[in-house]
């Protein structure tokens, strides 16, 4: 009789032959790299430094692409991009020390955007391991320490037999719900020496699924069933567990209207009768999603923009479908249902009872006629017809990344990503230059469509130095700058607050003749033009810049008290 656990791989002729006689010439490095092609990777990012060259000189035995970016933090936004459009662990190559910590601002938008991220970084030789003060190069007393509160999980590895199930299990991790970045890092020796240990072929490291509850799923089936008034907020991870074909059978199933999250753009139809769309900073929405006896929300955890910055109250029954754990029932009290979202809902829809309400079509209609009332007693044209040029211009399928701007605010409220995953902003963590580098990752995943990266000057100056990573992989991003001379947005904020704003306005080059020296052609267009410009620059193959020398100022927020 044969058990489960009793069964093993059996290697290949070919397997057996590399494992007996491995290939000389090889290092630690080569660890690395086998093993991340035995899990299935084919794209890494990164950038060489001293003690991670072992690793660098392997890459050039494998079958493994490598994308180069200029800045570590440029390299981490590009990886997690390439984990969101792909769904697969995107490889982060680093070094140690000042290499490595670059990186702590992109792993915590991707932690916060859950995606998966596998940074691999070196670390100081063996003997200095252990928080002594040897005085290596790049020495921290706990390199760990700085990702701990970042990244999902940390493995530290001290010998080269550790390498590849290290790295195994941090690929597990990274992909288990919710999806996140994970840190590896291993010593300079332990990279630099020769090996002769077996060829790594394909080692196991299935992510473990998260289901639901059933006596849950069926107590939330009962509570949908028997609502009056459901509604549905659909976040980030009805988007990364690829749950929103799902959603939509039930939402129709249950006649609920849905709201997307700014991190949940594209997971339910923009134009459906029960879409809400994505106006969640706009007290209409907030009324409306109050007033629901039974609200489901799917992956978010209604923090602060999603929750119209904490103003929300719901006065119904709350069932919150929620793969991080640490996020579940973290600001409502709510029916919590720990699991990956479309394990959640495909329990739900096996369970709910079919109910029809014909007037939620209707109700949906006038909540988004009072915002759009709203937004047009204020007068902002320029905005509107900007953001109206930009949709326009992108053609179908094709992703957009956005960085902290303001036409990006817009976007988030506004903008019709036109499909599920193609819409991606840094306003989970919420850091500077996210855009540019995010599309160059989104690019090297697929580059037989043109993406689209949006920055204000001030986010530009972050990524500028990856017009030469854009030049020299030919990628196709065309990268729409609004030039407003400073940090537009904190402008505004202080203008408002203080009555003048301090530390916002920039001296900035001319980002036409400095991307054209990049070998990047450019153009400077204005909002008129706007459409005609960034469609062509989209339709030209490699990489491209449009400016928009523009003011754009931002609706009126009702967080505050006025609607």
């Amino acid at each position: 009789m044969t058990h489960d656990h009793d069964l093993v791989l059996r290697p290949t002729e070919a397997q057996q032959e590399a494992a007996l006689n491995p290939p000389p010439g090889r290092n630690g490095g080569d660890l690395v790299v086998e093993t991340l092609a035995g899990l299935g990777a084919t794209t890494v990012f990164g950038l060489p430094g001293q003690h991670a060259l072992g690793m660098f000189d392997a890459l050039r035995r494998s079958s493994l692409r490598y994308v180069g970016l200029r800045v570590e933090n440029n390299a981490g936004f590009a990886a997690d991009a390439y984990g969101r459009i792909t769904g697969e662990a995107a490889p982060l190559l680093l070094s140690t020390g000042p290499g490595a910590l670059t990186s702590l601002a992109a792993l915590q938008e991707a932690a916060a955007a859950s995606a998966p991220v596998l940074a691999i970084s070196s670390q100081i030789p063996t003997a200095g391991l252990g928080g002594g003060r040897h005085g290596y190069l790049h020495e921290l007393p706990d390199q760990a320490a700085s990702f701990r509160g970042v990244v999902k999980s940390v493995h530290t590895v001290r010998t080269q037999s550790q390498i590849p199930s290290a790295i195994a299990a941090a690929w597990r991790s990274a992909l288990t719900a919710p999806h996140g970045p994970v840190w590896v890092e291993i010593p300079q020796d332990v990279l630099l020496a020769e090996t002769s240990l077996p060829v790594v072929t394909a080692p196991d490291a299935t992510p473990e699924e998260l289901v639901p509850r059933p006596e849950l799923t069926a107590v939330a089936a009962d509570l949908l069933s028997r609502a009056a008034r459901p509604a549905v907020i659909a976040g980030g991870g009805a988007v990364r567990s690829d749950a929103s074909g799902k959603l939509l059978q039930l939402a129709e199933k249950l006649d609920a209207p849905v709201v997307t999250t700014f991190g949940g753009k594209g997971a339910f139809p923009w134009e459906h009768p029960l879409s809400l769309q994505s106006w969640l900073e706009d007290r209409h929405t907030t009324d409306f999603l109050e007033d629901a006896d039974v609200l489901l929300v799917v992956g978010s955890g209604l923090g602060e923009l999603s929750s119209n910055y904490h103003t929300f109250t719901p006065r119904g029954r709350v069932i919150q479908i929620e793969a991080d754990l640490g996020k579940l029932e973290s600001n409502h009290p709510a029916l919590g249902i720990h699991a990956d979202a479309r394990l959640a809902l495909q329990a739900l829809l096996e369970t709910v009872e079919e109910r029809t309400d014909p007037s939620a079509p209707e109700r949906v209609q006038g909540l988004l006629a009072k915002v759009a009332a709203r937004i047009a007693a204020q007068e902002l044209t320029l905005e509107q017809d900007v953001l109206a040029s930009v949709r326009r211009a992108l053609p179908a399928g094709s992703p957009s990344f956005w960085d902290m701007t303001i036409l990006a605010y817009w976007a988030w409220s506004a903008f019709d990503p036109r499909g599920t995953n193609l819409m991606h902003s840094a306003q989970g963590a919420g850091g500077l230059g996210y855009g540019f580098p995010a599309a160059l990752g989104a690019a090297a995943a697929d580059p037989a469509r043109p993406v689209l990266a949006v920055s204000g000057d001030g986010g530009a100056l972050y990524s500028i130095a990856e017009l030469a990573t854009a030049r020299q992989y030919d990628l196709p991003v065309t990268w729409l700058i609004v030039d407003d001379g400073g940090y537009g947005i904190l402008r505004e904020y202080m203008a408002d607050t203080f009555g003048q704003a301090t530390a916002t306005e920039l001296t900035r080059p001319d980002y036409v003749a400095l991307a054209e020296s990049f070998g990047v052609p450019a153009v400077r267009t204005t909002p008129e033009t706007l459409e005609t410009d960034l469609a062509k620059a989209l339709s030209t193959p490699g990489p491209s810049v449009v400016v928009l020398p523009a003011v754009l100022r931002m609706f009126a927020p009702t967080h505050l008290g006025a609607i």
